[in-house]
């Protein structure tokens, strides 16, 4: 307890603190403070101030041990992600194809769970499907029309689904664009110049495009021709911009959990981008995308969107971190990719299939010094059997011996199965993902145990 001569060197703001700190009045002149201060009993102002300094000290060292923790955890996690890599079907294809039996029953089970959590809702599902079967399977005259709708219904999910592949990013995304889209769009693009006219077929096209046979002409240019394929072209971009969508809800639902730790390397990755000081380039344009979104909003997630780029991902996982609306991010997706990003790939390919531009591509092939013929020959041939397709005829039924057909069809063999793999090798990796952490648990619930001890 401090003597009255040591409170009179206090302050009267010193001394009101002092008997906040007691739980006293603090009314009164500074004599009545002293006096009301020394009839009771406690701490003096520097003792009491000494035992805050401690205290905020064990804080701070509290901390500090917390820092440290999570930093040995974030290490424990890389090393079990690096071990989680090797897990693929050409180093060890035992554990990766058991590993993958494994995790496909545990999501069957989630998925058995979450039918008996909504089985309202599932059962309403189901009655609804139930009464369209029977409505499909029932002869009438409505049958004409069911068939029509089908057709269409099935030609966008054709799209949509190859959209999603190329986005959704299950192992690896297969590049649908490069091997289905836009291949398509070249080939509607060729028919269309070489028929003259846009008179074939309305999608789902024949397995073969063909020329009208009356020989009428039609008005063939960009815009028709944009016009001719815009359905698959919006369908696709619809399926990439459904395919974004894991990654948002994945932040969204790690944020909402207030979980510190989450095993996620992408989180990770935005975690150590904003607070990294590296000032490379790449670092900075990686930087710039969730600075961006967070403060432009909808129009910045569109502009993203709009433009093929590889850091859309890293947008998606911004805006679900920073809790951005469902609609916002999705509405803003949707509309950059499928219509606005879309519509500039199919200029793109348009014009790089027009046939001025295919003619002048072969006569400047035909130019390259030693290889010119060699590489010219393939490419020429390729578009002389195009050509006798579309007219269909005797010369347009012959089996096609193309190079180029060939090799391009085996290629898309191998990107289906490398994508299938990648598949396979990504779920092996999330079920020993699961392994790891029931382990990285037990062992947190033994060390809970034994401190309570």
């Amino acid at each position: 307890m401090s003597t009255k001569n040591e409170l009179n060197d206090w302050t009267v703001k010193q001394l009101q603190e002092e008997l906040r700190i007691r739980k006293l009045p603090v009314s009164g002149l500074k004599a009545v403070l002293i006096e009301r201060l020394l009839n009771n009993s406690g701490h003096s102002y520097k003792e009491v101030r000494k035992t805050q300094s401690k205290m905020s000290s064990d804080k701070e060292l509290e901390k500090h041990e917390h820092t440290k923790l999570t930093e040995e955890m974030k290490e424990q996690r890389h090393k079990e992600r690096d071990e989680r890599k090797k897990i693929v079907i050409w180093r060890k294809p035992l554990t990766t194809l058991h590993y993958f039996i494994l995790e496909i029953l545990e999501l069957i089970k989630q998925e058995k769970a979450s039918v008996l959590r909504h089985q309202k809702t599932f059962l309403s599902i189901f009655l609804c499907f139930s009464l369209c079967a029977l409505f499909y399977m029932y002869d009438g005259p409505h049958q004409s029309y069911i068939s029509g709708v089908e057709k269409y219904f099935l030609w966008c999910g054709y799209w949509v689904g190859l959209g999603i592949l190329s986005s959704v990013g299950l192992g690896t995304g297969l590049h649908t664009f490069l091997l289905y889209l836009g291949p398509h769009i070249a080939k509607v693009t060729l028919a269309a110049w070489e028929c003259g006219s846009l008179d074939f077929p309305e999608p789902p096209y024949p397995e073969t495009i063909l020329c009208p046979k009356d020989g009428q002409k039609g008005v063939v240019n960009i815009l028709t021709i944009m016009s001719k394929v815009r359905l698959e072209a919006v369908m696709w971009g619809a399926g990439t911009a459904i395919g974004e969508l894991p990654p948002y809800f994945m932040a969204k639902a790690a944020r909402l959990s207030g979980d510190e730790d989450v095993d996620n390397e992408d989180l990770e990755e935005l975690e150590d981008l904003i607070s990294t000081e590296e000032t490379s380039i790449f670092i900075r344009l990686k930087k710039a995308v969730p600075q961006i979104v967070e403060r432009v909003g909808f129009f910045g997630i569109l502009a993203f969107a709009s433009i093929p780029n590889p850091l859309f991902d890293l947008a998606g996982i911004t805006c679900g971190h920073c809790l951005v609306p469902f609609w916002t991010f999705f509405g803003a997706t949707l509309i950059g990719k499928s219509i606005i990003k879309m519509h500039i790939q199919q200029t793109f390919v348009i014009l790089c299939f027009s046939k001025s531009y295919v003619d002048h591509l072969l006569k400047s092939l035909a130019n390259v010094p030693y290889v010119g013929k060699y590489i010219q020959a393939p490419f020429a041939s390729a578009v002389q059997a195009q050509t006798r397709k579309l007219h269909g005829g005797e010369a347009g039924n012959q089996p096609d011996n193309n190079i180029l057909g060939f090799i391009f069809e085996k290629f898309v063999t191998l990107m289906v199965i490398y994508f299938i793999v990648s598949i396979v090798n990504s779920l092996a990796q999330s079920y020993a993902k699961r392994v790891d952490e029931t382990k990285r648990q037990s062992i947190n619930a033994t060390s809970k145990a034994a401190k309570a001890d």
